[in-house]
């Protein structure tokens, strides 16, 4: 599951017992050598389906952990890419990796821009969000947007009831609620409190219009459903 670069287990338990910004400050050195970092194959099916819609002029990537997201910003906006993140360790491995980029340090829940960006992505950290949450980060990404401005992340396909990857998921996220429930402070992230159906009605309380196109190059499933889909959050409003 983790390479040899990455955590061992001891280091692992360590973050798991601590809040979700002193773990990801503890975890940030070996992130990117665990499976918790977003796949280059994600990414980048999400800048092939992304590209008609741009391109776009500067980009902003919501809890951006180690930059990672900065691959997608670099191909589809002209203007420079801002990362943003509460986790000092993490931005400190990010600005490493991509020194020409802006980070800051700041709580997505209350993001400090203002019609600032074109384009807004966040990959994998809405499971760090309850859902009661969930509201504050979208009217800040609207808020941070240009009229027009547009707001996309990556969901995948819900996993069968009886896959293993339904049971693990659901496993996990037991798991968390028991060590929540007894030891403080609490680390949230949960991989099921996210469904689409959810994700878009808290999007469009926020004043976006939402769509969805498959993630086309990630293939689709046995019954021919997409195995991925981009969600596209529009701030309603012209561009210029």
């Amino acid at each position: 599951m983790f390479s040899a670069r990455g955590p061992s287990l001891r280091e692992l338990s360590v973050q798991a017992l601590s809040s979700v910004e002193r773990g990801y400050d503890l975890l940030a050195p070996k992130f990117d050598h665990t499976p918790f970092r977003t796949p280059d194959r994600v990414l980048d099916a999400t800048a092939e389906a992304l590209r008609p819609y741009g391109p776009f002029g500067q980009g902003l990537d919501v809890c951006c952990g180690t930059g990672a997201g900065m691959r997608v910003l670099d191909t589809l906006c002209d203007g420079s890419g801002t990362g943003v993140d509460f986790s000092a360790g993490m931005l400190a491995e990010a600005r490493q990796a991509h020194p020409e980029a802006a980070w800051v340090r700041a709580d997505v829940r209350a993001l400090p821009f203002d019609r600032a960006f074109d384009l807004a992505v966040t990959f994998g950290a809405l499971g760090h969000l309850l859902p009661g949450e969930r509201p504050a980060l979208f009217a800040g990404v609207h808020r941070a947007l240009r009229p027009g401005g547009l707001f996309a992340f990556p969901v995948g396909a819900p996993p069968p009831i009886a896959s293993r990857l339904y049971w693990a998921l659901l496993g996990f996220d037991l798991v968390m609620r028991v060590r929540n429930a007894v030891w403080r402070p609490p680390f949230v992230m949960y991989y099921r409190t996210c469904p689409l159906h959810a994700l878009r009605s808290d999007l469009a309380d926020a004043g976006f219009a939402v769509t969805t196109v498959p993630l086309a190059a990630l293939g689709t499933r046995e019954d021919g459903s997409p195995r991925g889909r981009l969600v596209l959050a529009r701030r309603p409003g012209s561009q210029g």
